[in-house]
């Protein structure tokens, strides 16, 4: 497996395309923004992208979804459905932070933890984890140790929890019992910011002490 991160809209959210190297279908991982951006790179890599996939419901990792969706007639997976009212909400989140319009739109497919995803010959295992939004969901490719996890966890930070539905004692039980136990050697690409190991993040992450 291959990955790029583009960091897009003014948040610099992490989104991702990852790609099979044998049969080059790939996926994008939670498209914030900057669509035409995101259409480039993928025209530079020379991938066939079959898939969008969402992390969860937020606007600046879902803003360019479903444009991408139809540009490339492909299906949105995830994220868990009980992060609906925020793709309902589109809309006014684009005025309460000066985005583009996005309308809102729903999934082809919600995703659940038990799961599975394909891109190509790589599968991704769905876990629930929820905490910065009730419908966030993780993708991780036990194979390659990489693991795509949203806004749940940052290197030496975690994520939100005030924004509506957010829950911190759900996100801390996500982090401590879903993805910790996963293995230290996992690299992990969050929302926004540097990548890390859930290892260096037991160890170091100051709100997991």
């Amino acid at each position: 497996m291959q990955y790029q991160i583009i960091p897009v809209t003014p948040f610099q959210e992490n989104c991702s395309i990852v790609w099979c190297n044998i049969t080059k279908e790939a996926a994008i991982i939670d498209p914030g923004g900057e669509p035409d951006l995101l259409k480039k790179t993928v025209e530079k890599l020379a991938v066939n992208v079959g898939k969008i996939l969402l992390t969860h419901g937020h606007l600046d990792h879902v803003g360019a979804a479903k444009e991408l969706a139809d540009y490339y007639d492909i299906d949105i997976y995830g994220p868990q459905r009980e992060d609906q009212f925020l793709l309902d909400n589109l809309p006014h989140q684009c005025v309460q932070f000066g985005f583009p319009f996005c309308a809102a739109f729903e999934p082809d497919f919600w995703l659940n933890e038990g799961q599975t995803v394909q891109v190509g010959q790589i599968s991704f295992d769905i876990l629930y984890c929820p905490g910065h939004t009730p419908g966030h969901i993780v993708f991780i490719n036990q194979k390659d140790r990489l693991a795509f996890v949203g806004d749940v966890l940052f290197n030496n930070s975690i994520g939100r929890t005030d924004f509506p539905r957010g829950n911190y004692a759900d996100l801390i039980a996500s982090i401590k019992n879903k993805l910790l136990p996963l293995g230290d050697d996992i690299t992990f690409v969050p929302g926004h910011g540097p990548i890390s190991t859930f290892g260096r993040e037991r160890i170091n992450n100051p709100f997991l002490v």
